[in-house]
């Protein structure tokens, strides 16, 4: 391998660990949040679920191989842009301790550096129409509605139930819909990581076909779950106790009802946005305390940094790859 394709794997992995530590808060902080489980068990267990999920398929990868842009027109310095504009919008969220898409930093970092170097025909837009937005939009309302469902059938099912006793029980029940969370999130974000390793190894000439090679699987989902294990407490905070004074049950309601839609889009190859998921399906549980129970002003700063995440990263990716073209020409 060239040391241009060692320091894009290299930045690859390291955008994979900003992706785990960014995104911890997905899988752990409701259940963090409700006293379910001590912070330090949480982030263990969900850094070994992650990498379990990480390396169950590959149709996530698949997708970001080959889906987003043409594998034709992409060189390495044009990936390693495209990276550093992922990890430049991540990390700054993570300071903002705002939980935005690590998923739509890559695809938009990647899109943008493509689209700097190679102009619109090198971007399938298509691709991103069908397997990128439409997903990113529907998949957060079918997250917050099922989350209101569920969270209304258990206080129906429950209503007569002992509060107490019923809190200690949701708790239990937390460990569970906790693993399946963390194991969707590896399902799904580490996957990203080795569709780009894949494309960058088809332009380097070291790879037949864009087939994830077993090696990429370990190192992405290890990665990930270090990452994870590293933990975004930032984020815990504000996804688990700023936005909605979450209980047990409505824990577990979130966490059900965005692990749902996490492990359907995983299957059909959607790369969407656990942060997008679990956030809403959040909010579909608070809101039906009340609507006030939501600080909707967060939210509305959340979904501010939603909607600049495909442009900022793009348009970081884009300078960058310019950059690296001009440098490695």
């Amino acid at each position: 391998m060239d040391t241009l394709l060692v320091a894009v794997i290299v930045t690859a992995l390291l955008f994979d660990f900003t992706n785990g530590f960014h995104d911890a808060a997905n899988a752990v902080a409701t259940s963090i949040s409700t006293r379910a489980v001590p912070p330090n068990v949480a982030l263990g267990a969900a850094a070994i679920l992650n990498v379990v999920g990480a390396v169950i398929s590959t149709h996530v990868a698949a997708t970001l191989a080959k889906g987003i842009v043409d594998p034709g027109v992409v060189t390495n310095p044009v990936i390693f842009g495209g990276l550093v504009g992922a990890i430049s919008w991540n990390l700054l969220t993570w300071w903002w301790a705002l939980p935005s898409s690590s998923s739509h930093c890559l695809i938009g970092g990647i899109a943008g550096a493509v689209l700097a170097t190679s102009g619109p025909d090198g971007v399938l837009w298509s691709g991103i129409l069908h397997k990128v937005l439409i997903p990113t939009l529907l998949a957060p309302l079918v997250g917050f509605t099922i989350g209101i469902g569920l969270m209304v059938g258990i206080l129906w099912l429950f209503r007569r139930a002992n509060p107490g006793r019923l809190m200690r029980r949701f708790r239990l029940a937390q460990l569970v819909s906790a693993s399946i969370m963390a194991f969707s999130h590896g399902s799904n974000d580490a996957q990203k990581t080795m569709g780009v390793i894949t494309l960058a190894l088809f332009a380097a000439g070291e790879l037949p076909a864009l087939e994830v090679p077993l090696w990429v699987k370990l190192a992405s989902a290890l990665t990930i779950g270090l990452g994870t294990y590293t933990g975004g407490r930032r984020i815990i905070r504000t996804l688990g106790m700023r936005l909605v004074k979450l209980t047990p049950a409505n824990g577990f309601a979130a966490e059900t009802a965005a692990s749902g839609v996490l492990l359907g889009t995983a299957y059909l190859g959607f790369p969407v946005s656990t942060t997008h998921v679990i956030t809403t399906s959040v909010m579909g549980v608070g809101a039906t305390q009340r609507l006030a129970a939501v600080k909707w002003g967060l939210s509305l700063d959340i979904f501010a940094a939603w909607l600049l995440t495909l442009p900022a990263a793009g348009l970081v990716g884009a300078l960058f790859a310019k950059a690296a073209v001009w440098i490695f020409a």
